[in-house]
């Protein structure tokens, strides 16, 4: 059975512009019948605590060692942790927030990679001793962006989200070639261009969701309006 783990990065819920591509996304799975599993974890619902002392220091004691302190210290990102490595695919849904990732993403990304569980730490390997211990995922990065050309354009010197996120793909299990990112740009502008890469994002979302599920687009769930109101209304 296809395992799908969707984060939620934004704030915003309802009002988010890539949360509502992940609402697209599950739309499409459901209607190719997909019967994998799907589990969703907004972050601001339970947001991912900040590593600290204890924490460091519980993920470098031995596990028959923890004490019941340790344990607890661990326990969320054990939870995390176990969800990223049953996933066969990581949807992760973010705003770029000052040019990088959200606060609380990159809280989550530090509680799931941890020695002895996403990779491992070994001096015999010289100048690279870490090694990551999951392989074999994908991840779609559906995103939003208040301004454009981020990705081979006028502000891709300005992207720290995407070459963030690809670098710590891989201990999540990701290589760099299994990385999609889908993104929505110009949102702050309001015009033409922006409805114009959100139709081109919902396309795209749906043409994702059906390589996942392994059906093929026969007609596309979502229809352009050229310039007009999407149909897709929540998107904003």
């Amino acid at each position: 059975m296809t395992n799908i783990l969707i984060i939620h990065a934004s704030p915003r819920r309802a009002h988010s512009i890539s949360s509502n591509l992940a609402l697209h996304f599950r739309q499409t799975l459901a209607k190719t019948g997909f019967s994998g599993k799907v589990v969703e974890r907004a972050l601001t619902d339970n947001p991912p605590a900040f590593v600290t002392q204890e924490w460091i220091a519980a993920a470098f004691t031995p596990e028959d060692q923890r004490s019941q302190a340790d344990q607890a210290a661990l326990a969320q990102s054990d939870i995390f942790i176990d969800e990223v490595a049953a996933a066969d695919h990581i949807v992760v849904t973010t705003p770029m927030y000052n040019y990088g990732m959200p606060a609380i993403l990159k809280a989550w990304i530090d509680q799931v990679v941890r020695i002895n569980r996403t990779f491992s730490f070994d001096l015999a390997r010289g100048d690279w001793p870490l090694e990551p211990t999951l392989s074999g995922k994908s991840m779609l990065v559906l995103s939003s962006r208040g301004e454009f050309g981020f990705h081979e354009g006028v502000r891709s010197q300005s992207n720290h989200l995407d070459p963030h996120l690809a670098t710590c793909a891989g201990y999540l299990g990701v290589a760099k070639d299994a990385i999609e990112t889908i993104a929505v740009e110009y949102q702050e502008f309001k015009d033409a261009r922006h409805q114009a890469s959100l139709e081109q994002a919902m396309i795209a979302t749906e043409r994702a969701a059906h390589e996942i599920a392994g059906t093929a687009v026969t007609e596309p769930g979502f229809q352009s309006s050229g310039h007009a109101e999407p149909a897709y209304s929540q998107a904003r």
